[in-house]
């Protein structure tokens, strides 16, 4: 008998379920809003496309509190978001309000479904170049509006204006701009804080609890109108963040000057 033990074959990286599963749940939301949209079903679509932000927002925190991070989980994380918030929130949009550009001729119809698809390849992009900066960049600052703030913006939007019962064909005009400026304010260099450095698991003081119920109580009286007002002030506040930056800078003093 040989005295040797025989080399075992590696075996092949496991993937794991828990965090997979949330980010999965949040590709199915942004699948399904899809889904009822073309039904007219819009109100649903956006809340699904909410529900898709909730899931995304979890999978990474279910994934550092188990100790479950992989490669693979971070490169599933981003397709799932390409759906979630690239290709629902504009197929949303389309089938809601730019679709009806085409009662204005050929050229209205392409103008349509030029904006949506600008939104999504906007969104897709976004998403690629924060997978290549993400160990350079400043962790307190997105560059570039997230690609779930951008959505939460558009549906909230769309939720809105049906709750309102004012329908898409109304805004025709007025949604090409909004979906193209959101597409780009997610491909700028503005930066938007990211809220990553705040206190989630230590004491924080009473003023933030106070401020929470503030926020909550008006949340639950009137969801669309809230967080259409919360995120168009998120999405104005990379514009002013920065421009407010490079102002304060060109008033400081150089060196060497008296």
């Amino acid at each position: 008998m040989s005295d040797t033990t025989p080399v075992r074959a590696p075996r092949h990286p496991g993937i794991y379920l828990l965090p997979n599963l949330f980010t999965t749940g949040a590709m199915f939301a942004g699948f399904y809003a899809i889904v009822v949209s073309i039904g007219g079903r819009f109100t649903d679509a956006a809340i699904a496309v909410f529900v898709a932000a909730l899931l995304d927002g979890m999978d990474g925190r279910v994934a550092r509190l188990t100790n479950t991070q992989s490669e693979f989980g971070v490169q599933y994380d981003s397709l799932s978001d390409l759906v979630s918030f690239g290709l629902a929130p504009s197929l949303v949009m389309y089938n809601w309000s730019l679709s009806s550009l085409r009662e204005y001729g050929p050229l209205g119809g392409k103008i349509g479904w030029a904006a949506a698809f600008i939104y999504a390849a906007c969104a897709a992009l976004r998403l690629a170049r924060f997978n290549t900066q993400v160990a350079v960049i400043d962790k307190r600052y997105f560059q570039g509006l997230a690609s779930p703030a951008a959505a939460a913006v558009c549906m909230s939007f769309v939720w809105s204006m049906d709750n309102f019962g004012i329908a898409g064909d109304q805004l025709d005009v007025f949604t090409p701009f909004m979906a193209v400026i959101v597409g780009l304010l997610m491909v700028s260099r503005f930066r938007y804080y990211s809220f990553k450095s705040l206190p989630m698991g230590d004491k924080v003081p009473f003023l933030w609890i106070l401020i929470g119920v503030l926020v909550l109580v008006p949340f639950f009286v009137d969801p669309p109108r809230v967080l259409l007002g919360v995120f168009t002030l998120y999405l104005l506040s990379g514009p002013v963040l920065t421009l407010w930056g490079l102002a304060t800078r060109r008033k400081r003093p150089r060196r060497g000057t008296a």
